[in-house]
This record gives structure tokens, C-alpha cells and sequence, in this order.
């Protein structure tokens, strides 16, 4: 056996908690799944990724409120852990610190070595050299707009990063509550691209900037068509952000946090609605699935129409929240969809939704699940 039981080819499924980290591995079959770790367990690890394209690397966005925010590194499948040489840092003259680490995600396969961190608040950071050091792109953090950026409910938090995978100068990121914004210019401008994404909980309705969005991907096949759900709806762009269309008719809930995309059909996408939490509704802020009922909805044309998921998965007394991480899908056919919940259990299919079960439960509360093969 290699590291952790952990054999070359094997699935890795990264999942981050409140109490550290952990790896849980499968050979194809996906239905034995070893579990190592708790990683990192003196903080609370709000993103793992594994970066594949140097032999395979495990990176954690670790918080803690004694020891600060820092980025852990592994090159053995979590055997071992370090530090890297250099935290995310705010620039001098900023004004500002870190005060969490969010989201970790590995460059393009043109620019090897490359990473990027979002961070609060409402910071990016990159990395040169695979995690060690870090470096913030300060244009973003002095927008002429940001004396005018408020927080979300989770805090001012840059959360989502799209990578262009052909155009290298172009990136977008989804900021709470912020909006998305757009980089062609590999960062030295951004401008706000939220056209048609509602703000229910603003003054105006459909502000130039002040959007919550909660979750953004994008499709590796079409860069253009960029998903996001939203605090206010279910929304899709199919010129790079320019315009949104709005796609929460026929859910249950225009409330989510996370989204799912099929690794080969662009226009398969995955939500899970929660019960809203708006202005309107005090006596909630509930945050858990709509109805208490745990429906996936799956869309085949690019959320034109929802069909809901449901075999398998819990149907009464369902008080299940997901964050905004929780979700993600494998690179197999059929396509498996992982789901981790803030209550310690990750729901797995293995046949794009048709049916579920439960892979592991009691966990610390789960902040995100990312899938990767290990090298």
C-alpha cells in the first residue's frame, strides 16, 4: 500500500472541517473509501485542494483564532505537513490584514507553479512557487469602489475564482457581498460585471456592485458560461459576465450556497437549494435545506429547467446545511457528485445523481470536499 493506504490513481476526496483536515481514497470503483487524517486539526480548515500537476500536492487554507491564518503544504497525501515560508500577507500601505483564508485554487497548466488564495477581507493573493510564498495583487484590494464594499453575513470574503483557461490575462471573482468582478488584464484592472444578478437586500435592486454571490464556476470547456449561486437567485452568464440571466424558476428556494457542474457536459449543472434567509423572513435565518427535505436539482440545459434528485437522500426532518464549499463531482463516467454537510456527513453518487448514499457521517462540521487523483 502506498501513503495512507493511498495507491497511484486512487480518488481522493479533500475535505475540510472545522477540526482540521481529512482524505478519504477509492480505487475507480468508488465504493470502499479509506479515511486519513484529522490534518491540521488545531485549526479550522476552511479549503483543501490537491494540485496535480507537479507529482501531486495537498494544500489547506487553515484559520485558527490563536495561531492566524496560514497555508499548510503537503507533498505525501497528508503524511506530512509545513508551513509555508510566507503567509498570505496584506501589502504595505494597504492599511489592512488577513483576517481568514478562503479559498485555495491551483493556476492553469501554462503556468506551472502558480497558485491563487482569495481571502478576507475581499483580498487575492498568488503564488510563484507551489504554495510557499505568497504574494497580493493589491489592485483588487484598492479598487476605487472598495470604500463602498459592505460585508455578507459571512464576512467581506473573496470566495470564487474562474480561471480563463485559454486567455491568461482573464480571471473573474465572486466576492461577498460584493458582486463578481473581471480581470483582462491580469489584474492590473477590474471592473464589476453583475448586470441582471438582483440584490433584494439593497436600496437598488440592481446595483452596478453590492451582490452577494455565493458560489461561481465555470466550465473548462466554456470559459464564457460562467454559473453562480446567489444569496437572491440561481444565475448564468453566457458572455463572460457581461449579462446575467436569472434561473431560479422551477426551485424551491432562491437560496443556495453551492453548485456542481458535469466534467463533460457544460450544461449539466447541480444546486441544493436551502430555505431563504432574507430580511423578510427574521424569524428564520434558517440555512437549511428547502422544506427539510434534502432535494439535489439537476439541470441538462443549463438550468432552463430542474429536475429534483431525491433517491436516497433524507425526506422529512432533513435539517441539513451546506457551505458554499461543499459540493463537488468527479471526473469518471457516470460522474460521481460529492456532498458535505455542516452536520458531518458527505452524500455520494456514483451515477450523477440517480441515486445516494451516505459515504461517511460524524465528522466535524464540513466546510468544503474537493476531489482529486492521487499522482
Amino acid at each position: 500500500m502506498g501513503v495512507n493506504g493511498i495507491e497511484r490513481g486512487d480518488i481522493l476526496i479533500l475535505v475540510g472541517t472545522r477540526k482540521g483536515g481529512f482524505i478519504l481514497s477509492s480505487d475507480e470503483s468508488r465504493k470502499d473509501w479509506r479515511l486519513s487524517g484529522p490534518f491540521n486539526d488545531y485549526g479550522n480548515v476552511f479549503h483543501m485542494v490537491y494540485d496535480s500537476r507537479n507529482g501531486g500536492t495537498a494544500l489547506a487554507a487553515v484559520n485558527s483564532e490563536i495561531w492566524g491564518s496560514g497555508v499548510q503544504v503537503s507533498h505525501d497525501l497528508g503524511a506530512t505537513w509545513s508551513d509555508a515560508e510566507s503567509n498570505p500577507k496584506m501589502s504595505d500601505g494597504v492599511g489592512q490584514t488577513v483576517s481568514q483564508l478562503w479559498h485555495i485554487e491551483p493556476g492553469r497548466e501554462s503556468e506551472p507553479g502558480t497558485l491563487y488564495m482569495g481571502a478576507a477581507p475581499a483580498s487575492l493573493f498568488r503564488s510563484h512557487d507551489w504554495g510557499m510564498t505568497w504574494e497580493q495583487w493589491s489592485s483588487l484590494t484598492l479598487h476605487p469602489t472598495r470604500q463602498r464594499w459592505e460585508p455578507g453575513l459571512g464576512g467581506l470574503c473573496l470566495h470564487s475564482m474562474v480561471l480563463d483557461p485559454e486567455t491568461v490575462s482573464r480571471m473573474w471573482v465572486g466576492i461577498s457581498a460584493v458582486g463578481v468582478f473581471r480581470t483582462a488584464d491580469s489584474g492590473e484592472t477590474w471592473e464589476p460585471v453583475n448586470q441582471g444578478v438582483r440584490a433584494d437586500f439593497a436600496p437598488e435592486p440592481f446595483p452596478e456592485f453590492g451582490q452577494c454571490p455565493h458560489k461561481m464556476l465555470s466550465h473548462p470547456t466554456k470559459p464564457e458560461m460562467l454559473y453562480q449561486q446567489n444569496h437572491c437567485g440561481f444565475f448564468r452568464s453566457d458572455n463572460g459576465g457581461d449579462q446575467w440571466l436569472d434561473l431560479s424558476e422551477g426551485l424551491p428556494s432562491r437560496f443556495g450556497f453551492v453548485v456542481g457542474l458535469h466534467p463533460r457536459d457544460p450544461n449539466t449543472v447541480y444546486v441544493l437549494p436551502e430555505d431563504n434567509a432574507t430580511i423578510e423572513d427574521v424569524g428564520g435565518w434558517r440555512r437549511y435545506v428547502s422544506d427539510a427535505k434534502m432535494r439535489v436539482y439537476r439541470s441538462r440545459n443549463g438550468g432552463l429547467d430542474w429536475e429534483p434528485l431525491i433517491n436516497g437522500l433524507p425526506q422529512k426532518n432533513a435539517y441539513i446545511h451546506v457551505m458554499r464549499e461543499g459540493m463537488a463531482t468527479d471526473e469518471f463516467d457516470p460522474c460521481g457528485i460529492y456532498i458535505g454537510t455542516t452536520s458531518g456527513e458527505i452524500f455520494h453518487s456514483r451515477d450523477e445523481g440517480e441515486s445516494w448514499s451516505v459515504m461517511i457521517e460524524h465528522l466535524p462540521p464540513i466546510n468544503s470536499v474537493e476531489v482529486g487523483i492521487a499522482r
